[in-house]
């Protein structure tokens, strides 16, 4: 793998960019591998890394149906963050923004990390009193985290309206300043590079549609392109589509898949330097490196595999950035898109052994995968790799639904993120 450097960077504008060496390979599939990897997004990607870099596992695959990041890694608003209230729920993301902090120097790819802190604002004494409880639960799992009044909240952000006359007044908010934004589609990038540099073979325009059984044991994937490829171990990450997966391998998964619609705005002067969210008023926001206003809320109510999403959930979505912020007002929407998530009972991923022997499956992050990127790769990789959960991942089970051992977050994944 070619190593990036600025002094690379200026050679190569000598010959025009033109001879650049290729990101990844297009292999074709071979017969049989260790561990076969169903889904090309983020968290497969990063899956099929930290097996390969962590555990020395190489003769691996990672099987796409469409191209590599192009679903829920390219339909999010690239919020990261860790202030999650349970202690199971923090751990794993604070794990994972650790990993973020390092990923462009570890993958030699700029993922476009940057740390400008996220606001979850409190509207009403119960808010305050639910910020001020994750705060402390934040605070003694070593979370960064403070509590906002909300002068506090309006020096970080000027523009918004903090007065005492607006319909949902601001009383303070939460702040976690190591959080903020990263470019989504390069984390596919780096992953995916940096996988194949190991011997990962990524296959594209590859479509499972079928698990090969011995003995009630998953021993390889059938799939439309190149037939029967056998694996020692499968591990399925394909978000909104993990329950039809789950169907094909003949058992049910405790999820719901729903769109979740997000917008990006005409490119303005750089105004907003940190995330805002708002599970009162039902939206957040941020402003990316190139000007765009990224805004987002929750998911559309009806399930479904459309990517297109409903207009009420637009106007709803542009009514709540307004009253938060009128001087928007007239800012105008380039576009809006969809993506698919599985969303679990109680807001929280699974991350488990199936009753199928050698089937895995790492789902149900909803509206809050991106984030836990690096984190859910790592954790996944270590249970594929020793074929039991990584310490992690084992609260995170498909067990726990029949067990009753849930993890509430919907406190803190409350408005999408």
């Amino acid at each position: 793998m070619q190593k990036y450097s600025g002094f690379d960077l200026l050679k190569h504008s000598l010959s025009h960019h033109e001879n650049w060496q290729r990101v990844w390979r297009s292999p074709t599939p071979k017969k049989s591998y260790d561990v076969i990897i169903v889904g090309g997004g983020g968290h497969g990607l990063a899956t099929a890394y930290y097996l390969a870099k962590v555990h020395n596992i190489t003769n691996v695959a990672v099987i796409e149906k469409g191209y590599l990041g192009g679903g829920n890694t390219a339909r999010n608003t690239t919020i990261v963050r860790s202030n999650y209230l349970w202690d199971e729920a923090a751990l794993l993301y604070e794990h994972a923004l650790k990993l973020w902090e390092g990923l462009s120097q570890d993958l030699n790819y700029n993922v476009m990390f940057s740390q400008r802190g996220v606001l979850n604002l409190g509207h009403t004494l119960q808010d305050m009193r639910d910020i001020r409880r994750r705060v402390n639960a934040n605070l003694l799992n070593g979370i960064d985290s403070e509590e906002l009044d909300t002068q506090g909240v309006q020096e970080i952000v000027p523009i918004m309206d903090c007065s005492p006359n607006a319909r949902y007044p601001i009383l303070g908010a939460s702040w976690q300043p190591r959080a903020g934004v990263a470019r989504h589609d390069a984390v596919a990038w780096g992953y995916a590079r940096a996988a194949d540099a190991m011997g990962v073979d990524l296959i594209q325009q590859c479509e499972v549609d079928g698990f090969v059984m011995e003995d009630g044991a998953a021993v390889g994937v059938n799939t439309r392109q190149h037939g029967v490829i056998r694996a020692g171990r499968i591990g399925c990450v394909v978000a909104g589509n993990s329950g039809v997966l789950a169907g094909l391998a003949g058992f049910r998964l405790p999820l719901e898949s729903h769109p979740l619609q997000a917008l990006v705005s005409e490119p303005l002067r750089p105004v907003l330097d940190t995330v805002v969210m708002s599970n009162q008023v039902h939206g957040y926001i941020s402003q990316s490196d190139k000007g765009d206003l990224v805004i987002g809320a929750g998911i559309d109510g009806y399930n479904g595999y459309g990517q297109r999403g409903s207009y009420p959930t637009i106007e709803h979505t542009l009514q709540a950035i307004v009253e938060m912020f009128p001087v928007f007002s007239r800012v105008r929407m380039n576009r809006q898109w969809g993506g698919i998530v599985d969303t679990c009972p109680d807001a929280c991923p699974i991350i488990s052994a199936t009753p199928v022997e050698n089937l895995f499956f790492n789902c149900g992050w909803g509206t809050g995968g991106f984030k836990a990127t690096p984190g859910s790769g790592h954790v996944f990789a270590a249970t594929l790799a020793q074929g039991e959960a990584h310490e992690l991942a084992k609260p995170f089970s498909m067990f726990r639904f029949h067990d009753g051992a849930l993890i509430d977050e919907h406190g803190a994944a409350g408005v999408a993120h």
